[in-house]
């Protein structure tokens, strides 16, 4: 039996859009590492939940996590990376700006609208880098283990600290709320229609991608338990 949750994977692509082949400057090395690496590995859950929505496109050319308008360097469709190097070797026109949005970004969330309101758990799955890159809320600090972030209204506490309290029981290491990061434009979007927590694991450390995955899957379905008798 499936999960009845959907979980988002916005940040584990790592290729190259058609449209800015012929602009782009970095390497797969810089591609990966602006995107959530070993995202693809810990949320392999597609087979398991009701409802997965990801997309191929690396985040360094298209970032499903920021507003449609959002025309900073690290915005929707950036100029830098998070680590600050330049991604074009000129600056990208505005017809391809608009074509990016149109195939890449609006389907995405066209798909997390529709999907949605069917469920009540939504869960935006992320990666970070162990110490902060230039560009974040928190430029060269160590991070925790684990950031679950509600935005402070996307979904109930009471379901935050739960998911909270299951994760430490499962991997005995803290799990931070709401800090280095309080929940980005996905779920401040979509939780009017749902409710949705963001996840972030940190990449690396002791522990595999696999036992992290197994782990979150564990914590998932305690979590569920306590959604049903809510």
């Amino acid at each position: 039996m499936k999960l009845p949750i959907l979980i988002s994977v916005p940040h584990a692509g790592l290729s190259v859009p058609p449209e800015v082949a012929e602009y782009n400057l970095l390497t797969e090395k810089e591609i990966a590492g602006d995107g959530d690496e070993q995202a693809a590995e810990i949320y392999d859950f597609e087979e398991l939940v009701e409802a997965y929505v990801t997309t191929d496109v690396a985040r360094a050319f298209v970032d499903m996590n920021r507003e449609v308008n959002d025309r900073r360097k690290d915005g929707v469709v950036k100029t830098h990376t998070c680590w600050d190097v330049p991604i074009y070797r000129k600056p990208l026109p505005e017809r391809v700006v608009g074509e990016l949005l149109a195939k890449y970004h609006i389907p995405y969330h066209t798909s997390l609208e529709t999907l949605s309101p069917r469920f009540r758990l939504c869960l935006d799955c992320h990666t970070m880098a162990a110490v902060a890159p230039p560009v974040g809320p928190d430029p060269g600090e160590k991070r925790p283990f684990i950031c679950l972030s509600n935005a402070q209204t996307t979904c109930a506490a009471p379901l935050l600290m739960k998911f909270k309290k299951h994760l430490e029981e499962e991997f005995r290491l803290p799990v931070s709320v709401n800090d280095p990061f309080e929940g980005g434009h996905i779920i401040r979007r979509h939780s009017t229609k749902a409710p949705w927590i963001q996840v972030e694991f940190i990449r690396g450390g002791a522990l595999s991608s696999g036992r992290k995955r197994q782990g979150l899957l564990r914590a998932l379905g305690e979590l569920v338990k306590f959604i049903d008798k809510t």
